[in-house]
Protein backbone atom coordinates (compact mmCIF):
# COMPACT_ATOMS: atom_id res chain seq x y z
CA UNK A 1 0.00 0.00 0.00
CA UNK A 2 1.31 3.49 -0.88
CA UNK A 3 -0.07 6.89 -1.40
CA UNK A 4 -0.17 7.63 -5.45
CA UNK A 5 -1.62 10.98 -4.81
CA UNK A 6 -2.22 13.15 -1.99
CA UNK A 7 -4.50 16.88 -2.03
CA UNK A 8 -3.81 18.88 1.23
CA UNK A 9 -6.13 22.92 1.76
CA UNK A 10 -6.26 24.39 4.44
CA UNK A 11 -4.01 22.83 6.76
CA UNK A 12 -1.90 24.48 9.10
CA UNK A 13 0.34 27.02 6.48
CA UNK A 14 -0.37 24.72 3.69
CA UNK A 15 -3.07 26.53 1.68
CA UNK A 16 -3.31 24.43 -1.07
CA UNK A 17 -1.11 21.51 -2.47
CA UNK A 18 -0.99 18.39 -4.81
CA UNK A 19 1.50 16.11 -4.26
CA UNK A 20 1.94 12.34 -6.75
CA UNK A 21 4.74 10.72 -4.42
CA UNK A 22 7.07 7.65 -5.67
CA UNK A 23 6.57 4.44 -4.27
CA UNK A 24 9.61 4.45 -2.54
CA UNK A 25 11.68 7.05 -1.13
CA UNK A 26 10.37 10.77 -0.64
CA UNK A 27 12.36 13.66 0.63
CA UNK A 28 10.47 16.97 1.89
CA UNK A 29 13.00 19.75 2.38
CA UNK A 30 12.66 22.90 3.99
CA UNK A 31 13.76 25.66 7.04
CA UNK A 32 11.89 25.13 9.94
CA UNK A 33 8.83 26.12 10.15
CA UNK A 34 8.04 25.71 5.94
CA UNK A 35 5.04 23.34 6.34
CA UNK A 36 7.69 19.81 6.00
CA UNK A 37 6.43 18.23 9.16
CA UNK A 38 2.60 19.45 8.05
CA UNK A 39 3.29 17.08 5.39
CA UNK A 40 3.39 14.04 7.03
CA UNK A 41 1.05 15.09 9.95
CA UNK A 42 -1.63 15.20 6.66
CA UNK A 43 -1.07 11.72 5.72
CA UNK A 44 -1.14 11.21 9.68
CA UNK A 45 -4.84 12.23 10.02
CA UNK A 46 -5.47 10.16 6.90
CA UNK A 47 -4.38 6.93 8.91
CA UNK A 48 -6.35 7.99 12.25
CA UNK A 49 -7.97 10.44 11.96
CA UNK A 50 -6.07 12.81 14.36
CA UNK A 51 -2.81 15.02 14.74
CA UNK A 52 0.64 13.47 16.53
CA UNK A 53 1.34 16.94 17.14
CA UNK A 54 -1.72 17.95 19.25
CA UNK A 55 -4.66 16.77 20.92
CA UNK A 56 -6.53 19.82 19.80
CA UNK A 57 -7.01 18.92 16.13
CA UNK A 58 -8.77 22.99 15.03
CA UNK A 59 -4.99 24.08 15.28
CA UNK A 60 -4.27 21.68 11.96
CA UNK A 61 -7.03 24.24 10.36
CA UNK A 62 -5.16 27.38 8.94
CA UNK A 63 -5.99 30.41 11.10
CA UNK A 64 -8.16 32.15 8.14
CA UNK A 65 -10.32 29.27 7.34
CA UNK A 66 -13.54 27.26 9.05
CA UNK A 67 -11.94 23.82 7.84
CA UNK A 68 -9.23 21.80 6.42
CA UNK A 69 -9.63 18.80 3.67
CA UNK A 70 -7.16 15.80 2.90
CA UNK A 71 -7.64 13.48 0.55
CA UNK A 72 -5.39 10.76 -1.17
CA UNK A 73 -5.59 8.08 -3.88
CA UNK A 74 -4.12 4.92 -2.38
CA UNK A 75 -1.71 2.63 -4.92
CA UNK A 76 -4.61 -0.22 -5.05
CA UNK A 77 -7.09 2.64 -6.12
CA UNK A 78 -9.12 3.15 -2.97
CA UNK A 79 -9.64 7.33 -1.81
CA UNK A 80 -9.43 8.53 1.52
CA UNK A 81 -10.99 11.61 2.59
CA UNK A 82 -11.17 13.22 5.42
CA UNK A 83 -12.52 16.88 6.43
CA UNK A 84 -12.28 18.86 9.57
CA UNK A 85 -14.70 21.54 10.93
CA UNK A 86 -13.24 24.22 13.54
CA UNK A 87 -16.36 23.37 15.65
CA UNK A 88 -15.27 19.80 15.81
CA UNK A 89 -17.51 18.11 13.48
CA UNK A 90 -15.65 14.96 11.13
CA UNK A 91 -16.30 13.99 7.76
CA UNK A 92 -14.57 10.62 6.87
CA UNK A 93 -15.56 8.77 2.95
CA UNK A 94 -13.68 5.79 2.30
CA UNK A 95 -14.49 5.74 -1.58
CA UNK A 96 -17.16 8.17 -1.29
CA UNK A 97 -19.08 6.19 1.41
CA UNK A 98 -18.58 6.90 5.47
CA UNK A 99 -16.73 4.22 7.24
CA UNK A 100 -18.62 1.80 10.35
CA UNK A 101 -15.74 3.05 12.56
CA UNK A 102 -12.03 5.40 12.53
CA UNK A 103 -10.26 2.35 12.59
CA UNK A 104 -11.26 1.57 9.01
CA UNK A 105 -8.99 4.59 7.73
CA UNK A 106 -6.07 2.43 9.33
CA UNK A 107 -6.67 -0.66 8.44
CA UNK A 108 -6.45 0.71 4.64
CA UNK A 109 -3.14 2.76 5.19
CA UNK A 110 -0.59 1.26 7.55
CA UNK A 111 1.78 3.88 8.57
CA UNK A 112 4.63 3.76 11.21
CA UNK A 113 5.79 7.13 12.65
CA UNK A 114 9.85 8.20 13.56
CA UNK A 115 10.05 11.31 15.01
CA UNK A 116 12.17 13.18 17.70
CA UNK A 117 9.19 12.32 20.10
CA UNK A 118 9.31 8.62 19.06
CA UNK A 119 11.36 8.51 22.52
CA UNK A 120 8.54 8.40 24.12
CA UNK A 121 8.49 4.50 23.02
CA UNK A 122 11.28 3.46 25.71
CA UNK A 123 11.09 6.69 27.70
CA UNK A 124 7.70 6.97 29.03
CA UNK A 125 5.15 4.83 30.41
CA UNK A 126 4.03 1.20 29.14
CA UNK A 127 1.04 2.86 27.40
CA UNK A 128 2.63 4.10 24.26
CA UNK A 129 4.67 0.32 23.66
CA UNK A 130 0.75 -1.37 24.49
CA UNK A 131 0.12 0.80 21.28
CA UNK A 132 2.82 -0.08 19.58
CA UNK A 133 2.29 -3.95 20.05
CA UNK A 134 -1.61 -3.42 19.46
CA UNK A 135 -0.90 -1.61 16.08
CA UNK A 136 1.09 -5.10 15.27
CA UNK A 137 -1.98 -7.44 16.48
CA UNK A 138 -4.39 -4.92 15.01
CA UNK A 139 -3.09 -5.46 11.66
CA UNK A 140 -2.30 -8.93 11.99
CA UNK A 141 -6.16 -9.92 12.86
CA UNK A 142 -9.20 -8.21 11.81
CA UNK A 143 -11.09 -9.17 14.94
CA UNK A 144 -8.44 -7.58 17.56
CA UNK A 145 -10.21 -4.11 17.20
CA UNK A 146 -13.49 -5.81 18.53
CA UNK A 147 -12.37 -7.68 20.98
CA UNK A 148 -10.22 -5.11 22.56
CA UNK A 149 -13.45 -2.82 22.32
CA UNK A 150 -15.04 -5.56 24.12
CA UNK A 151 -12.65 -5.37 26.75
CA UNK A 152 -11.86 -2.06 27.52
CA UNK A 153 -15.61 -1.99 28.16
CA UNK A 154 -16.16 -4.77 30.50
CA UNK A 155 -13.01 -3.03 32.51
CA UNK A 156 -14.88 0.38 32.80
CA UNK A 157 -18.25 -1.23 34.24
CA UNK A 158 -15.62 -3.63 36.28
CA UNK A 159 -13.92 0.13 37.58
CA UNK A 160 -17.33 1.32 38.07
CA UNK A 161 -18.74 -1.76 40.15
CA UNK A 162 -15.29 -1.20 42.22
CA UNK A 163 -15.75 2.33 43.59
CA UNK A 164 -19.23 1.47 44.47
CA UNK A 165 -18.18 -2.00 46.51
CA UNK A 166 -20.60 -3.95 44.56
CA UNK A 167 -21.58 -7.61 45.86
CA UNK A 168 -18.31 -10.26 44.68
CA UNK A 169 -21.22 -12.45 42.87
CA UNK A 170 -22.16 -9.48 40.77
CA UNK A 171 -18.09 -8.26 39.89
CA UNK A 172 -17.76 -12.00 38.93
CA UNK A 173 -19.79 -12.04 36.38
CA UNK A 174 -17.71 -9.27 34.61
CA UNK A 175 -14.77 -11.64 35.87
CA UNK A 176 -15.78 -14.65 33.55
CA UNK A 177 -16.02 -12.26 30.47
CA UNK A 178 -12.77 -10.16 31.13
CA UNK A 179 -10.88 -13.23 31.44
CA UNK A 180 -12.44 -14.25 28.11
CA UNK A 181 -11.68 -11.50 26.26
CA UNK A 182 -8.35 -10.79 27.71
CA UNK A 183 -7.04 -14.22 27.48
CA UNK A 184 -7.65 -13.57 24.03
CA UNK A 185 -6.31 -10.12 23.51
CA UNK A 186 -3.10 -11.52 25.25
CA UNK A 187 -2.44 -14.74 22.63
CA UNK A 188 -2.75 -12.11 20.04
CA UNK A 189 -0.39 -9.84 21.37
CA UNK A 190 2.11 -12.43 22.14
CA UNK A 191 2.55 -13.99 18.77
CA UNK A 192 2.74 -10.60 17.34
CA UNK A 193 6.17 -9.84 19.46
CA UNK A 194 7.73 -12.96 18.76
CA UNK A 195 7.28 -12.64 15.32
CA UNK A 196 8.43 -9.21 15.88
CA UNK A 197 11.15 -10.63 17.51
CA UNK A 198 12.65 -12.45 14.24
CA UNK A 199 12.54 -9.52 12.21
CA UNK A 200 13.72 -7.70 14.89
CA UNK A 201 16.83 -9.44 15.46
CA UNK A 202 18.68 -8.85 12.07
CA UNK A 203 18.00 -4.81 12.15
CA UNK A 204 19.38 -4.81 15.88
CA UNK A 205 22.47 -6.34 14.53
CA UNK A 206 22.88 -4.03 12.07
CA UNK A 207 22.18 -0.72 13.87
CA UNK A 208 23.67 -1.87 17.42
CA UNK A 209 25.65 -4.56 16.51
CA UNK A 210 28.06 -4.71 19.81
CA UNK A 211 24.58 -4.73 22.30
CA UNK A 212 23.20 -7.34 23.43
CA UNK A 213 19.63 -6.57 23.41
CA UNK A 214 16.57 -8.47 25.00
CA UNK A 215 12.76 -7.83 23.91
CA UNK A 216 10.00 -9.79 25.55
CA UNK A 217 6.64 -9.03 26.48
CA UNK A 218 4.87 -8.83 29.63
CA UNK A 219 1.44 -9.81 29.92
CA UNK A 220 -0.02 -7.74 32.54
CA UNK A 221 0.28 -10.36 35.53
CA UNK A 222 1.76 -13.43 36.43
CA UNK A 223 2.26 -16.03 33.98
CA UNK A 224 1.12 -19.05 36.62
CA UNK A 225 -2.04 -17.96 37.21
CA UNK A 226 -5.23 -17.98 35.07
CA UNK A 227 -6.73 -14.25 34.88
CA UNK A 228 -10.31 -15.09 35.62
CA UNK A 229 -8.54 -16.49 38.81
CA UNK A 230 -6.43 -13.69 39.61
CA UNK A 231 -9.21 -11.15 39.24
CA UNK A 232 -10.91 -13.35 42.11
CA UNK A 233 -7.40 -13.79 44.43
CA UNK A 234 -6.88 -9.45 43.93
CA UNK A 235 -10.88 -8.43 44.26
CA UNK A 236 -10.45 -7.16 47.77
CA UNK A 237 -6.96 -4.78 47.02
CA UNK A 238 -8.97 -3.95 43.81
CA UNK A 239 -11.94 -2.72 46.34
CA UNK A 240 -9.65 -0.44 47.87
CA UNK A 241 -8.14 1.15 45.71
CA UNK A 242 -11.28 1.13 43.55
CA UNK A 243 -9.80 -0.17 39.70
CA UNK A 244 -8.56 -3.43 38.75
CA UNK A 245 -4.65 -3.11 39.23
CA UNK A 246 -3.74 -6.59 36.84
CA UNK A 247 -4.79 -7.55 33.45
CA UNK A 248 -3.86 -7.25 29.34
CA UNK A 249 -4.76 -3.39 30.20
CA UNK A 250 -0.82 -3.66 31.90
CA UNK A 251 1.09 -5.44 29.36
CA UNK A 252 3.98 -4.18 28.42
CA UNK A 253 6.84 -4.36 25.78
CA UNK A 254 10.52 -5.26 27.76
CA UNK A 255 13.19 -3.99 26.27
CA UNK A 256 16.75 -4.57 28.47
CA UNK A 257 20.88 -4.34 27.90
CA UNK A 258 22.27 -6.73 30.24
CA UNK A 259 19.74 -7.06 32.49
CA UNK A 260 19.20 -3.53 32.87
CA UNK A 261 15.98 -1.45 31.10
CA UNK A 262 17.94 -0.33 27.40
CA UNK A 263 16.82 3.54 28.33
CA UNK A 264 19.33 2.82 31.16
CA UNK A 265 22.04 1.81 29.35
CA UNK A 266 22.06 3.33 25.66
CA UNK A 267 22.89 6.82 24.55
CA UNK A 268 20.47 8.95 22.78
CA UNK A 269 22.15 7.74 19.51
CA UNK A 270 21.77 4.38 20.39
CA UNK A 271 17.61 4.72 22.20
CA UNK A 272 16.90 6.45 18.60
CA UNK A 273 18.63 3.76 16.42
CA UNK A 274 16.45 1.18 19.28
CA UNK A 275 13.45 2.90 18.36
CA UNK A 276 13.80 2.97 14.46
CA UNK A 277 14.22 -0.88 14.72
CA UNK A 278 11.59 -1.43 16.19
CA UNK A 279 9.16 0.64 14.02
CA UNK A 280 10.86 -0.76 10.68
CA UNK A 281 10.50 -4.20 12.01
CA UNK A 282 6.74 -3.22 12.50
CA UNK A 283 6.00 -2.98 8.44
CA UNK A 284 8.43 -5.91 8.09
CA UNK A 285 6.55 -8.15 10.19
CA UNK A 286 2.94 -7.06 8.53
CA UNK A 287 4.80 -7.40 4.87
CA UNK A 288 5.75 -11.25 5.28
CA UNK A 289 2.48 -12.33 7.90
CA UNK A 290 -0.08 -9.93 5.74
CA UNK A 291 1.63 -9.36 1.98
CA UNK A 292 0.74 -5.73 2.93
CA UNK A 293 3.22 -2.66 2.60
CA UNK A 294 3.75 0.33 5.68
CA UNK A 295 4.44 3.82 4.77
CA UNK A 296 6.88 4.92 6.71
CA UNK A 297 7.09 8.89 8.03
CA UNK A 298 10.38 9.95 9.36
CA UNK A 299 10.65 13.29 10.60
CA UNK A 300 13.84 15.23 11.16
CA UNK A 301 15.78 12.17 10.85
CA UNK A 302 19.26 13.83 10.47
CA UNK A 303 18.53 14.66 14.63
CA UNK A 304 20.69 13.19 17.23
CA UNK A 305 22.16 10.43 14.35
CA UNK A 306 25.59 10.88 12.73
CA UNK A 307 26.29 10.46 9.10
CA UNK A 308 27.19 7.09 9.52
CA UNK A 309 24.03 6.02 11.27
CA UNK A 310 21.56 8.15 8.96
CA UNK A 311 23.18 6.38 6.30
CA UNK A 312 22.44 2.98 8.06
CA UNK A 313 19.14 4.07 8.91
CA UNK A 314 18.15 5.15 5.33
CA UNK A 315 19.38 2.04 3.55
CA UNK A 316 17.30 -0.13 5.95
CA UNK A 317 14.34 1.88 5.16
CA UNK A 318 14.71 1.43 1.62
CA UNK A 319 15.68 -2.46 1.92
CA UNK A 320 12.01 -2.53 3.29
CA UNK A 321 10.47 -1.59 -0.26
CA UNK A 322 8.06 0.68 1.41
CA UNK A 323 7.05 4.10 0.87
CA UNK A 324 8.77 6.62 3.21
CA UNK A 325 8.41 10.00 3.48
CA UNK A 326 11.68 12.18 5.38
CA UNK A 327 11.73 15.31 6.07
CA UNK A 328 15.06 17.30 6.70
CA UNK A 329 15.89 21.26 6.81
CA UNK A 330 18.62 20.50 3.53
CA UNK A 331 18.94 17.90 1.66
CA UNK A 332 22.59 17.97 1.67
CA UNK A 333 22.13 16.12 5.41
CA UNK A 334 20.69 12.69 3.41
CA UNK A 335 22.74 12.85 -0.27
CA UNK A 336 23.33 9.06 0.96
CA UNK A 337 21.03 7.75 -0.83
CA UNK A 338 19.54 8.32 -4.18
CA UNK A 339 15.83 9.78 -3.56
CA UNK A 340 12.97 8.53 -5.87
CA UNK A 341 11.34 11.92 -5.71
CA UNK A 342 12.41 15.75 -4.01
CA UNK A 343 9.71 18.00 -2.75
CA UNK A 344 10.86 21.44 -1.56
CA UNK A 345 8.05 23.19 0.85
CA UNK A 346 8.47 27.54 1.33
CA UNK A 347 5.96 29.12 3.22
CA UNK A 348 3.18 25.95 2.94
CA UNK A 349 4.21 26.03 -1.04
CA UNK A 350 5.32 22.52 -2.56
CA UNK A 351 7.17 21.94 -5.34
CA UNK A 352 8.48 18.61 -7.10
CA UNK A 353 11.88 18.92 -7.58
CA UNK A 354 13.87 17.28 -10.30
CA UNK A 355 17.21 15.63 -9.96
Amino acid sequence: MALSRLQIQHFRNIQSASLEPAGGLNLIHGVNGSGKTSVLEAIWFLSVGRSFRTHLAHRSIAHDQSQFTLFTRLSEGDRLGLQRQRDGDNDVRINGERPQRLSDLAALLPLQLISPESFALLLDGPKARREFIDWGAFHSDPQFIGVWSRYRRLLKQRNQLLRQQAPARQIAIWDQQMAHYGQWLTERRSRWVNSLNGALEGIIRQFLPDVPIQVSFSQGWDTKTELEQLLQQSLERDVQLGYTVSGPHKADLRLRVDKLPAQDNLSRGQLKLLVCALKIAQGVVLGQQQQRRCVYLVDDLASELDQGRRTLLLEQLQQTGNQVFVTAIEPEQLAMVRWDKKFHVEHGRITEQAD
